[in-house]
């Protein structure tokens, strides 16, 4: 066997078999940091009657829980070691990390499964928004203002024209579920499949980013069936977010205005921007909120302060003591209050889950005759070279695996 593989040039590759049993261990050490839930501050507020049952998530991954560093595996709360307490806030979960260096600052159940709302708009953002030419002028079909009754919508009407800066403006200032299904009709090609193509993307994007939690539905985060992320997911998508220059400018827009379509007698109107956090948080870049009456409030936003940038997200909250930006930008004070080597965990980016390469090259199209005439010759060694290929599928199976469970923090966090 040891002859075999080294004849293929992969000798080296023996060694990382041991990783199922090394997967197998942080599987275990993440199972048993998870059960020692230490429970994250709340304040004392009655819950609000009727509110509807949250949906079944899937069951707990141990490994996917432990994606940026073991110590997020928890459905409670964990913060640096020393540091002084996250504020009470009504979130079921949320996270605070830096978006520039992707060190996790602290959390509460960062991979926990919640329902999105209308933060899922930022993954639509994450996956389509360069896709897209603002300048170019659209006409909108009855399908895009196919959206639950009730729901927030920035006021589209059927065959009317507009840019897609305008949709991208309705879509984060005011919510806009009809700018989400367009945009997604859009980018998917146009046609009548246009929104599902797109939700394809979107959660082809999440897995590409390492957003194993998240799974879209909607383009526009209304709730579906089996649609979740969680905190350290949407903080990922966050940081793509802001890394796009489009995106930055949308977010931080204070109020824009709708165009009249004079053919359809439609006057113009202005509207305005529903996250507060940019009116009243200094050094805010913007941000995201979403509610619907399963997910609650979600919320992910963002602000700078001493040439340090810290993103926060939330999801499962209530309005009162607190609305959701109000929450955030508590713990983004929480945040910049901690010295800049504080962490507890790490974003991953894209590289890091990248798979290795087939150390096999492909064959020839064309192989010389002589090759094949020695192939049949060596027909006897056929059932080891079959063993050297499940060898190298093997190690190329468990190989993202293992770079997943070696993000590690720069300091070992403690857990309060």
């Amino acid at each position: 066997m040891r002859r075999c593989l080294a004849a293929l040039g992969v000798a080296a590759l023996t060694v990382p078999l041991a990783v199922p049993a090394q997967a197998a261990a942080s599987a275990q050490a993440a199972s048993a940091s998870a059960a020692a839930v230490v429970p994250c501050p709340k304040p004392k507020v009655a819950p609000p009657p009727n509110r509807p049952p949250r949906p079944v998530p899937p069951p707990d991954d141990p490994v996917g829980s432990a994606i940026g560093g073991d110590a997020l595996a928890t459905h409670g709360l964990v913060v640096p070691a020393g540091a002084k307490p996250p504020p009470a806030v009504t979130a079921t979960t949320w996270m605070v990390a830096d978006l520039d260096t992707g060190e996790v600052l602290g959390g509460c159940g960062p991979h926990v499964f919640q329902t999105p709302a209308s933060v899922q708009k930022t993954l639509l953002a994450a996956t389509v928004i360069d896709k897209l030419d603002p300048k170019q002028r659209m006409t909108v079909v009855p399908g895009d203002l196919n959206i639950e009754a009730g729901s927030s919508a920035v006021g589209l009407v059927v065959g009317g024209q507009y840019q897609i800066s305008t949709l991208w403006l309705g879509l984060m200032l005011n919510s806009g579920n009809d700018a989400a299904n367009a945009l997604a009709r859009l980018a998917g090609g146009g046609g009548a499949d246009g929104v599902a193509k797109t939700v394809a993307a979107m959660n082809a994007n999440a897995r590409r980013l390492g957003a194993y939690q998240t799974h879209a539905v909607t383009p526009s985060g209304l709730d579906g069936p089996g649609q979740f992320t969680s905190a350290y997911d949407l903080a990922l998508i966050a940081r793509v977010c802001f890394a796009n220059a489009d995106f930055r400018r949308y977010v931080l827009t204070e109020r824009a205005q709708m165009p009249a379509q004079p053919k359809l007698k439609k006057g113009g109107f202005q509207f305005q921007n529903e996250n507060k956090l940019i009116f009243n948080y200094p050094g805010a870049l913007g941000g995201k909120t979403g509610f619907t009456t399963v997910a609650r409030h979600s919320y992910v936003g963002a602000a700078q302060r001493n040439g340090r940038r810290l993103v926060v997200t939330l999801l499962g909250a209530e309005a009162r003591p607190q609305r959701g930006w109000q929450q955030g930008a508590s713990l983004l004070d929480w945040g910049f209050s901690l010295p800049k080597d504080e962490s507890v965990g790490k974003l991953v980016s894209p590289d890091d889950l990248a798979p290795t390469p087939s150390p096999i090259p492909k064959p020839d199209k064309a192989a010389p005759k002589a090759a094949v005439t020695q192939a049949k010759r060596d027909d006897s060694s056929q059932p080891m070279s079959f063993a050297a290929a499940a060898t190298v599928a093997l190690v190329l199976a468990v190989t993202p695996l293992l770079l997943l469970l070696t993000q590690r923090r720069r300091r070992r966090p403690g857990r309060r």
